[in-house]
């Protein structure tokens, strides 16, 4: 018997440290296409602070100032060669950035596509999964709903034409309704007072239109200003994607009847849990997860108001 127990504690002596103490100091970068303009991805800056603070990881957040997607790819080969533990970064055009985000999987530097892109490219670029929303999906169950409620013909407000997946929810839509895009989508720009101008001067030329479309607070909350401006607000059927503080108020008003939760504090919260697991103890998902969309209506708004903007 003491033998024995003399074995096992040599044993225990020799064995190796755990997982999870061999993996201290990981660091994790998520880069996006964001301009630093667009406040909606505040609520992605809170979730890697979460998830860095309980997972007692390093997660540093970079984006191109303007949103420019070239510029976006060179902050990947930058990442990379800095040699983090892992990057998490958003697949806003496929062209452009799949080559960087395969060179950082050949260097041997973990990748999971998270907000744009799809599981498909996620793949097809080596990362270990997709956390996002299937943005043609999610426009295509919008446009749905607007049939159901008798939309015929809309104006899809695009803040961002640069970056394919946007022009993708614009497609859903149209293809919900079961009409043509065609000249539905405008390329607005990201300008306030531009995007404000340009729906009340296609409204004015097109009077029949029967809803407005935006796709996040960027396009979103110029729209209220204009449809209020010109008598508008309340009156034509309004849908959005994503949410912010003045699209909460429009929907709790009634100006606008919903808005597409993509849920953006779940993008990049659970990216940074899954792959600090993934590197300590060797789990991963065995399927990607689609964290939208979901519809937020006037009904149950209480938790979205409470946190609208900070994890909502």
């Amino acid at each position: 018997m003491k033998r024995t127990v003399r074995t096992l504690l040599i044993a225990a002596a020799i064995a190796p440290a755990p997982l999870a103490a061999m993996a201290e100091g990981e660091k994790y970068i998520l880069v996006s296409h964001a301009p630093d303009s667009d406040s909606w991805w505040n609520t992605i800056k809170n979730g890697i602070a979460l998830a860095g603070e309980q997972m007692d990881v390093e997660v540093e957040y970079r984006n191109p100032p303007t949103g420019d997607i070239a510029d976006m790819a060179r902050i990947i080969e930058q990442a990379t060669a800095s040699g983090p533990n892992g990057i998490i970064t958003t697949l806003a055009d496929f062209d452009v950035l799949k080559a960087p985000i395969m060179d950082a999987v050949a260097s041997g530097v973990d990748v999971i596509i998270m907000n744009t892109g799809s599981a498909e490219q996620a793949r097809e670029v080596g990362a270990l999964m997709y956390v996002g929303q299937p943005e043609y999906d999610a426009g295509f169950a919008a446009g749905q709903r607007a049939k159901d409620d008798g939309i015929g013909s809309f104006l899809c407000v695009n803040h961002a034409i640069q970056q394919p997946t946007l022009a993708e929810r614009c497609q859903g839509f149209a293809d919900g309704l079961g009409v043509e895009l065609g000249s539905s989508m405008l390329d607005s720009g990201a300008d306030p007072s531009e995007i404000k101008n340009r729906v009340q001067a296609y409204l004015s030329a097109n009077p029949d239109t029967d809803a407005v479309l935006t796709l996040g607070p960027v396009s979103a909350d110029p729209t209220l200003l204009a449809l209020d401006e010109i008598g508008l607000a309340g009156d034509i059927y309004f849908g959005t994607f994503d949410l912010g503080e003045e699209i909460v108020k429009a929907i709790k008003s009634g100006v606008i009847e919903w808005g597409i939760d993509q849920q953006p504090f779940l993008q990049a919260y659970l990216p940074v849990v899954i792959m600090t697991n993934y590197h300590r103890y060797g789990v991963l998902p065995g399927n990607n997860i689609n964290a939208g969309p979901g519809f937020v209506t006037a009904e149950g708004l209480e938790k979205v108001e409470e946190f609208a903007g900070e994890y909502r």
